[in-house]
């Protein structure tokens, strides 16, 4: 039995990203690359396997802002600021949050978080350099597949709050 194109694999299953963005009839654009293990940043990796700039690609880490889980998603070219998350969800501190504690609440693996069709809904922050892009990519829940859509389109699903936490 031949096997099926990756494209066409993902969009008979999906993932439970791809699964709401369906459902909320939501544009998007599903791209897949092969996943080197050894690559040193999952988010590097899928800019260069795309041929995406590294600031339309975004990252989704999870972190504890005074004991909450929250998700921030932000540019893979910078980093999360920390201070920053905190203050746009009226916290007072926020420190990354332990991986395998990441990876039960969203129930997605490391390196393949999507900031969309999560176990547990967290609250969501989107680094505001978002908006200057007509479309960026996220992870689509499993390394390797990302998903491309509006910026808009990823705030509204995921009630984001737009606030400046990333940095260069």
């Amino acid at each position: 039995m031949a096997k099926k194109p990756k494209k066409q694999q993902q969009q008979s299953g999906g993932t439970p990203a791809t699964v709401a963005l369906t459902a909320a009839g939501v544009p998007f654009t599903v791209h897949s690359y092969d996943h080197d293990p050894s690559h040193p940043s999952y988010g590097e990796e899928a800019a260069e396997a795309m041929g995406v700039s590294p600031d339309r690609v975004f990252k989704t880490l999870v972190a504890d802002v005074d004991g909450t889980l929250t998700v921030a998603v932000v540019p893979v070219a910078g980093q999360l600021d920390l201070k920053g998350l905190a203050a746009a969800v009226g916290g007072k501190r926020a420190a990354m949050a332990d991986p395998a504690l990441a990876e039960r609440t969203t129930g997605y693996v490391r390196g393949g978080i999507s900031p969309l069709g999560q176990r547990k809904r967290l609250r969501t922050v989107l680094d505001d350099s978002a908006g200057l892009h007509g479309t960026i990519c996220v992870s689509a829940g499993r390394r390797g597949l990302e998903v491309e859509l509006s910026p808009g389109d990823l705030a509204e699903l995921t009630s984001a709050v737009l606030a400046p936490i990333g940095r260069a």
